[in-house]
């Protein structure tokens, strides 16, 4: 069963960076498109960044276009997302997610993702 765990949450200041990490484990990433997602207080989950299994398709809500960076190593079993220029919107739990997918150069931000981490807090506040 694979399972996903995120790190590098954490408080900063508007126009802060942050560097969110996904360990996978259990079963190789090369088969996954792996996803990122937001839950800000009050409201419905959802996606902010993917990457294809390729690695070289991207796709970005457009809150985070220019602001967020996906990138994977399927060596390293990992998929982080870069966070620049940090606003108080971007405050919420962010998950983690993979899904199988046939297409090596496809992603998607849809909700329908198999696999799960527990999320990790990011505020930004002064």
């Amino acid at each position: 069963q694979l399972q996903l765990v995120e790190s590098g949450g954490g408080s900063v200041q508007p126009g802060g960076s942050l560097r969110l990490s996904c360990v996978a484990s259990g079963f190789k990433i090369d088969y996954l498109v792996m996803g990122w997602f937001r839950q800000a207080p009050g409201k419905e989950r959802e996606g902010v960044s993917c990457i294809s299994r390729s690695g070289t398709v991207t796709t970005h809500t457009d809150s985070a276009k220019g602001r967020f960076t996906i990138s994977r190593d399927n060596a390293k079993n990992t998929a982080d997302l870069q966070i620049t220029s940090l606003e108080p919107e971007d405050t919420g739990v962010y998950f983690c997610a993979a899904k199988p997918m046939g297409l090596i150069h496809h992603c998607s931000l849809s909700d329908d993702y198999m696999y799960w981490g527990q999320g990790i807090q990011v505020t930004v506040s002064s």
